[in-house]
């Protein structure tokens, strides 16, 4: 089954421009320039009310920031559709520019890195967009429960936040005090975000205002708004908070199906270290749309099934053992929500470790060889048909291959290291090393050969940022085994494993033809262990 869904959710197979078609507004939502290096964002704190009957917003994003190089203008982007209203500076309206998405403001002196902290009020209004198939397109989803009454999302990952508030939009800068979240809307419905609920209040115009607090930094694509008449459940699993909010339809069976959750958090802090938000909270918050990792709030709209809406991705059977969306959406929080790439064009760091997250909860509770089942059942998902990585700068992500292929990458190089303790440690001191950083392709690389003792960048550069999966050819001459890669890059070198006359051997093909000195009569004899390893074998 090839991708008629769209993993965790980005707009990967809809995309055909290429890199002769990016315009200036892709520049300016992917670029780095002055007006966005020139400042760190301390804080957001987001106040807006939202009209489910109009599907508009008003409201402000109050803008904690501090100085990093001399300026006096900086980038926030708001999507063009939005109205600016005002942008407040010490009490005095500042002037401003909008070129796209981009709004550049004017202040009447130059800021200074020795200035201390500073902050701007901005003001905005309109109907944000409304996505036409979240979440593959970003946007607002306005839809109703059973009952009749609203039920509100948004998704934007890879569209941008700034589609519905203003925001320095750029995965290079994330908060480092956090945020909050202030949202009314109408009575009768609550409004669930990121981080902790602080309280509620009734603001006597018809609209509740729903208040929560963020503490850890945050994606701002990860920033969300979820409107329903909810119901909230609460549990405390080993210490950890455990809050899902669910139509009151479903509150039978959220009990029953999110039991899930508990097994899962042992596996994965067991693997990737403690869940990495515990100030804010674990929650499950049900959806309209699929799902979406937002932070210390996952969105869950798979209807709880078991599998991909009762579809198993991998073909093998084993993805219908377990809930997709909460397994793949909930490692995100270690991969993608802790850990953050710079550009979307290393998105894979996000998509890629979450897929292999997939087959590390397969290994913790069906074992070992189930999960090397589920990964090589992945295989069928690749298309091959771009590389991973994308082009940097220009708001452009590479294949949704990343997700397989990205997972089919870790699984390849965990049997390549060959040492499972080796393994397991790296992978651990990966997650707490870079636990809310923002890193980039070539971090990773550096890490993993560090870590392993190996040089595997050979490996990583094949994988990533070609098409061409290497292709292992065998022959016997004068009764020896001789090896070779092709398809591959004139450096690439990989170990890979055989088994002749029962025994597992190990062999170092490289580009050109090599004796392996194992003596052999037939290549019959001779096994390819490829189900551990992402290769072709003729």
């Amino acid at each position: 089954m090839k991708k008629l869904f769209c993993y965790s959710f980005l707009l990967f197979g809809f995309q055909t421009f290429f890199a002769q078609n990016f315009s200036r507004k892709d520049s300016l939502q992917g670029g780095l320039r002055l007006e966005r290096t020139s400042y760190d964002v301390l804080r957001y704190d987001l106040n807006i009310k939202i009209d489910p009957k109009e599907k508009s917003i008003v409201g402000y994003n109050n803008i904690t920031l501090k100085v990093v190089e001399n300026t006096s203008k900086i980038q926030v982007d708001l999507f063009e559709n939005m109205t600016v209203d005002s942008i407040i500076y010490n009490k005095s309206r500042l002037t401003y520019i909008r070129d796209f998405n981009a709004v550049f403001i004017d202040f009447p002196s130059i800021l200074s890195t020795e200035m201390p902290e500073q902050s701007i009020k901005f003001y905005y209004s309109g109907k944000p967009i409304i996505a036409r198939r979240a979440p593959w397109d970003g946007g607002f989803v306005f839809s109703k429960d059973k009952n009749g009454k609203d039920w509100i999302g948004v998704a934007v990952q890879g569209t941008g936040a700034s589609l519905w508030y203003p925001v320095k939009d750029s995965q290079t800068d994330e908060p480092d005090r956090g945020a909050s979240i202030k949202v009314a809307v109408p009575n009768g419905l609550m409004n669930v975000s990121n981080g902790r609920f602080i309280g509620s209040e009734d603001l006597k115009n018809g609209y509740t205002r729903w208040d929560w607090e963020v503490k850890n930094p945050i994606n701002t694509y990860d920033i969300t708004v979820n409107v329903a008449d909810y119901v909230h459940l609460q549990d405390n699993y080993k210490g950890l908070d455990l809050d899902y909010y669910v139509l009151r339809e479903n509150e039978a069976k959220a009990r029953k199906h999110f039991e899930e959750v508990k097994p899962m958090m042992d596996c994965f802090q067991s693997k990737f270290g403690d869940y990495p938000f515990k100030d804010d909270g674990y929650k499950l918050v049900e959806t309209s749309y699929l799902g979406m990792e937002h932070q210390s709030a996952v969105a869950y709209g798979n209807k709880y099934f078991k599998g991909y809406l009762g579809m198993d991705l991998s073909g093998t059977g084993i993805g219908l053992t377990f809930d997709y969306i909460t397994i793949h959406e909930s490692g995100h929080e270690w991969f993608g929500n802790s850990i953050t790439s710079k550009d979307i064009a290393d998105m894979w760091i996000h998509e890629g470790f979450t897929q292999y997250s997939e087959i590390v909860y397969v290994e913790c509770t069906l074992g070992y060889e189930k999960a090397m089942k589920y990964a090589n059942g992945l295989r069928g998902n690749v298309d091959n048909d771009r590389p991973i990585i994308g082009i940097y700068g220009l708001n452009h992500e590479g294949s949704g291959d990343m997700y397989p292929k990205g997972a089919l990458l870790l699984n390849t190089l965990r049997h390549v290291i060959n040492d499972d303790d080796k393994w397991w440690k790296l992978i651990l001191d990966y997650s707490n090393t870079y636990k809310h950083k923002i890193i980039d392709t070539e971090t990773v690389i550096a890490f993993f050969n560090k870590e392993s003792g190996m040089n595997l960048t050979p490996i990583f550069k094949q994988y990533l940022y070609k098409t061409s999966i290497p292709k292992l050819e065998l022959k016997v001459n004068k009764g020896k085994l001789h090896a070779r890669w092709t398809n591959v890059e004139k450096d690439f070198e990989m170990p890979v494993d055989i088994t002749l006359n029962e025994k597992t051997i190990r062999i170092y093909p490289k580009n050109d033809w090599s004796s392996t000195k194992l003596k052999v009569k037939k290549i019959g004899q001779v096994q390819v262990l490829d189900n551990k390893f992402y290769i072709n074998v003729p």
